[in-house]
């Protein structure tokens, strides 16, 4: 297919128009490069300032960082110092408390003891009031029981002494009746007819009787058991 004029024409115009295009692209781009320079300058200042301000913010936080971890380290000191004072203050709680408890079971067992002194004073003086009872109960008794002896001892004597009577008025009823001198002496056969029973009696205290001669009284062989003159 051939070209015709006009369609070279309208190509060159449009390669024209392309190029003049591109050429003002080119000036405008030049031409805002200049003008951006200044900004872009100022950018640089702005940010090699900021650089700046950024490494004396860094040095600043560095350095309280410093501060706070010395803080920090400090802090860690006296709450490891706090924690061994509460370690040692719950000790000595725990000491204090066991102290306590010592001291009242002390005091419980102090006033245990007081009472079980108090009671063994009480049984004690209960045991001596009760021993000086038994004490005199048995001085009176005793002093009943010889009352009791002598009391029995005078019964026996004086039933002695009866019996002797019965003794002496039988061998005098022997003598009569078998018409004896008053020098005869009769055996105890003679005379145990004249008792009830036919039985001679004998003395309470376990003394043995001498009948002698009609003459003469009757005599028990215990000191005291005798008829009156």
């Amino acid at each position: 297919m051939g070209s015709t004029p006009a369609s070279r024409t309208i190509f060159f115009l449009t390669a024209v128009r392309e190029r003049e295009n591109k050429s003002r692209m080119k000036s405008k781009t030049i031409l805002w490069s200049w003008r951006a320079l200044p900004l872009i300058a100022s950018a640089v200042l702005i940010l090699g300032g900021c650089n700046s301000q950024d490494a004396e913010l860094a040095a600043q936080r560095e350095k309280e960082l410093e501060v706070v971890r010395a803080e920090l380290e400090q802090a860690k000191t006296s709450a490891a110092a706090q924690e061994s004072e509460l370690a040692r203050l719950r000790k000595d709680n725990q000491e204090l408390l066991r102290l306590r408890n010592e001291v009242r079971q002390l005091r419980e067992d102090k006033k245990q003891l007081a009472s079980q002194t108090e009671a063994a004073q009480s049984a004690r003086m209960a045991a001596q009031q009760q021993e000086q009872q038994l004490r005199q109960l048995q001085a009176e008794n005793q002093q009943y029981r010889t009352v009791f002896q002598q009391e029995q001892q005078v019964a026996v004597r004086n039933a002695c002494i009866n019996y002797l009577r019965q003794i002496d008025g039988a061998k005098q009823q022997w003598a009569l009746e078998n018409r004896k001198p008053a020098e005869a002496v009769p055996n105890p056969q003679d005379v145990t007819p004249y008792f009830k029973n036919g039985v001679l009696p004998a003395c309470p205290g376990g003394g043995s009787y001498t009948l002698n001669a009609v003459n003469a009284k009757p005599t028990c062989s215990i000191a005291g058991h005798e008829l009156p003159k």
